[in-house]
């Protein structure tokens, strides 16, 4: 498989890109890739030499060569860091599913002879299911057919002994346990109404705004909110006027789709309502609290390979969001 069978650029590089990629050995480009990758990550040619036991220069030459071998700009370099260009954000995004792909390989070398098959138990909160961990378990069936997945969405945390789990994704801080937790992202809670409710109420800019419309909350969510400003990082605290509480996430976002009023609902929830047209995001530029998210399991030595693929996959899907 080749480099340009996975990187998708947009039309107005096609041509240009195509004709360099035709004629170049992309085999020689995945070192180079890989080291894009870690400057991109670690937001600094100086860390990503660090990172890799490389020199700096090092460093530079790689992503020098492969710009010059793409004939695009991958990083723009100022006396205050990198920052990543247009086409080198469509690029990184492959070179994560890359690195995904080289890391199985070696686990997959390491644990020869060993096929996952059999049933494997995960448990997640509802608010993850359409968007990452249904995606995740296609995913994961393809690449290991013999699995026969059980899925149990609660939005408590069941321990995984007792019940058996293999596998289970955690909103939140983590109760005090044995078990191995692998960060997997985070999660925002954004502010949402549908466009016919923000048509009727025009003047909501302001986080403090929402504190004189009509909010409908969710079990876990109290009046006192903790606000970010996202243009600046300042945390602010508002009181929220509480028109309804609900005991579902399900249940919240179907009284808003009925312009009964806003919501926070976490951004892997929102982010394809939006896109849909059915939800709008107000106040974007302010969000509500953040979540961390983990991926845990019970292994104390070596875990199975089909455990390190799915949180690949669920740290991707929730970066994608």
């Amino acid at each position: 498989m080749t480099f340009i069978m996975l990187v998708a650029f947009n039309q107005d590089n096609n041509k240009k890109l195509n004709s360099k990629l035709r004629i170049m050995n992309t085999s020689k480009q995945l070192s180079r890739l890989m080291v894009f990758s870690t400057v991109v990550s670690k937001k600094s040619f100086t860390q990503a030499a660090k990172h890799l036991n490389i020199s700096k220069s090092a460093v530079s030459q790689q992503i020098t060569l492969l710009e010059s071998e793409l004939g695009v700009r991958l990083l723009n370099r100022t006396t205050r860091g990198v920052s990543i260009t247009p086409i080198g954000e469509k690029v990184v995004k492959r070179c994560l599913v890359l690195q995904d792909q080289v890391d199985l390989l070696f686990n997959d070398l390491k644990n020869a002879g060993e096929v996952p098959k059999g049933r494997v138990v995960i448990t997640y909160p509802f608010s993850l299911q359409k968007a990452v961990i249904l995606p995740a378990i296609e995913q994961l069936c393809r690449e290991f057919p013999g699995l026969e997945p059980e899925l149990i969405a609660d939005d408590s945390s069941l321990d995984l002994i007792s019940h058996k789990i293999d596998i289970a994704v955690h909103i939140g801080e983590l109760p005090d346990s044995t078990y191995r937790a692998l960060p997997a992202g985070n999660l925002t809670e954004i502010f949402c109404a549908t466009p016919l409710y923000i048509n009727r109420n025009p003047n909501i800019q302001h986080a403090q705004d929402l504190c004189h419309y009509n909010w409908i909350a969710t079990g876990w969510q109290q009046a006192r909110v903790e606000v970010t400003d996202n243009t600046n990082g300042s945390v602010d605290i508002i009181r929220l006027k509480q028109f309804s509480k609900t005991n579902t996430l399900l249940t919240t976002i179907e009284m808003v789709m009925m312009h009964m009023g806003f919501a926070l609902i976490p951004h892997v929830v929102a982010q394809p309502l939006i896109k849909s047209g059915d939800l709008m995001q107000i106040a974007p530029n302010f969000s509500g609290s953040q979540w961390p998210i983990y991926t845990l399991h019970a292994y104390k030595s070596e875990k199975p390979i089909y455990i390190t693929r799915f949180h690949q996959l669920i740290c991707r899907l929730i970066e994608g969001l």
